[in-house]
């Protein structure tokens, strides 16, 4: 394997894929990225056994091949080389080492044996659709927050993707909740996810889904089956195993026809709830809500600094 490579490109591909990498593992091969070239890209795989990357970057490719290569030291010698810099890397099959160079830099690093990098079992997906990035990142974005990490209930450790029903029109939901609070929003069904069976996307999975945002600016490919989840853009392929358990009836702790609703400015309370918290305690971090004539009435009580106190129009 030789190739010639931009750093600028080839550090922010691997900056994506040691992200997926576990710093702390018992198997070697799962701390290696494995760097696949041919024609005019080549193609950076890393996987933890439960989620895969896989991300292209354009390269002048001399000679085809591929090797696997320690992912935190690769992505450190690149963050490290000059901005803008030309990166030559080749593979010597003598010692199974890969040598990089750039500019006036040369290093070499220990490789582990192709064959013993796991490959991500292909599955059939039995749905596939396409969603706008943007109605994508929504639907992930503003829930997450609500995931639980306790890991005894493990089937709250994610964001639960399923299609609701509400007067005969299909909706695509997102739902996330830690027990003690809840969120969950809905957006138009994209052509092809009718019928897609509800699916709990990991923890994890979610966090890593700023690298989808981050390399489309149009359609996100998106395919489910019982067991897997891909995200797909021209350039990058993330594949998850989806989280093996049953997601709660969430519909049941949702109150129904509940007369105590107030309509509120949503930038004024966002501002107004930060100003008050900065009084709330630092053991509870709780604010009280006293509603009266179209007033809002927000407090704060800290016995060791004070108290806060603010009032909106509602």
């Amino acid at each position: 394997m030789k190739i010639s490579v931009e750093r600028n490109d080839l550090f922010k591909a691997m900056g994506r894929a040691q992200s997926i990498v576990e710093r702390r593992t018992t198997i070697p091969i799962l701390s290696n990225v494995l760097i696949e070239a041919k024609e005019n890209f080549i193609s950076l795989r890393a996987t933890d056994l439960d989620i895969e990357l896989t991300d292209k970057v354009t390269a002048v490719v001399e000679k085809p091949g591929s090797v696997t290569v320690g992912a935190h030291t690769f992505y450190e010698i690149l963050r490290k080389l000059p901005d803008g810099s030309r990166v030559l890397i080749d593979l010597d099959p003598l010692n199974e080492k890969i040598n990089i160079a750039a500019g006036r830099s040369r290093f070499s690093l220990t490789t582990i044996a192709v064959d013993d990098f796991p490959i991500m079992a292909s599955s059939e997906y039995d749905f596939t659709f396409s969603i706008n990035v943007n109605s994508l990142k929504r639907l992930f974005d503003k829930v997450k927050f609500a995931m639980s990490m306790e890991e005894t209930r493990f089937y709250l450790n994610g964001v639960y993707l399923h299609e609701f029903v509400e007067n005969e029109k299909s909706f695509i939901r997102t739902v996330a909740t830690d027990g003690h609070r809840l969120a969950k929003i809905d957006s138009d069904l994209p052509d092809g996810a009718r019928g897609i069976p509800g699916v709990i996307v990991p923890r994890k999975t979610v966090s890593e889904l700023r690298m989808i945002y981050e390399t489309s600016e149009d359609d996100v490919t998106v395919s489910i089956s019982e067991t897997k989840i891909r995200f797909s853009t021209p350039k990058l392929i993330l594949t998850s195993k989806v989280v093996d358990g049953t997601f709660p009836d969430y519909e049941r702790v949702i109150p129904n026809n509940n007369s105590k609703e107030l309509i509120v400015d949503a930038q004024e309370f966002i501002a107004a709830v930060d100003r008050v918290s900065t009084l709330s305690s630092d053991r509870t971090r709780a604010i009280k809500f006293k509603l009266s004539n179209k007033v809002l009435e927000i407090t704060a009580e800290n016995p060791d600094q004070g108290s806060a106190k603010e009032n909106l129009s509602v």
